[in-house]
């Protein structure tokens, strides 16, 4: 089982916890991690992409000129494909891109990357997460203080506003509850800081 060192808000030890070999010693499984993260930014994708078609462009109420004797190649329609400013074939339409997958390999991925994070030293316990007020300058004194000049995910137990509203101006820095946790965003942040609460939420929810 894993033992990892509990932080205070001003990084000094104030402790140690037991992490769950469940959670946070899990062998990684890169394809199951990449078909999440495909599946993760499919969802996001709008869809609303969309070309017309010859029914849908204007004009192309008459024939352009008559079917024979003008030493042109016949036409019916200015609406045609092959004419400038005439419709599409085969374009875009609007669609759904999103997919799903079974619950059980979602969790398992985000388990992997939790696992890798631990391993690789970028996984950081606070014993708590809060500000009296949102101070974007008490943050980067946090940040200073751990030495974290990378992208940074802070993860409390619930959503915190003040926590939330003292990241909004820092960028490549983002906090989230346990619940909202997502392969995603683990990935794209260099350092994780859970606090001991949000740890005990995950073992709780995703084991």
């Amino acid at each position: 089982m894993a033992t990892v060192e509990v932080y205070d808000m001003t990084a000094e030890k104030v402790g140690k916890l037991e992490l769950s070999p469940a959670i946070f010693e899990v062998e990684m499984n890169a394809g199951l991690v990449h078909q999440v993260v495909v599946m993760q930014l499919a969802s996001r994708r709008l869809g609303t992409h969309k070309t017309k078609n010859r029914s849908e462009v204007r004009g192309g109420g008459r024939k352009p000129w008559r079917q024979k004797g003008t030493g042109r190649a016949r036409a019916g329609s200015r609406r045609s494909p092959l004419w400038r400013g005439g419709g599409v074939i085969f374009g875009p339409n609007p669609r759904d891109y999103s997919f799903s997958m079974p619950r059980k390999q979602r969790r398992l991925a985000l388990r992997c990357v939790l696992s890798d994070k631990l391993k690789s030293g970028d996984l950081i316990v606070l014993d708590n997460l809060d500000f009296e007020a949102p101070k974007t300058k008490q943050m980067i004194k946090l940040l200073d203080d751990f030495k974290i000049e990378n992208k940074a995910l802070f993860i409390t137990e619930e959503p915190k506003e003040n926590v939330q509203r003292s990241v909004n101006n820092i960028q490549g820095v983002k906090t989230i509850g346990a619940l909202g946790l997502n392969v995603c965003d683990i990935l794209y942040h260099d350092k994780l800081i859970l606090t001991k609460d949000a740890v005990a939420k995950i073992e709780e929810v995703y084991a």
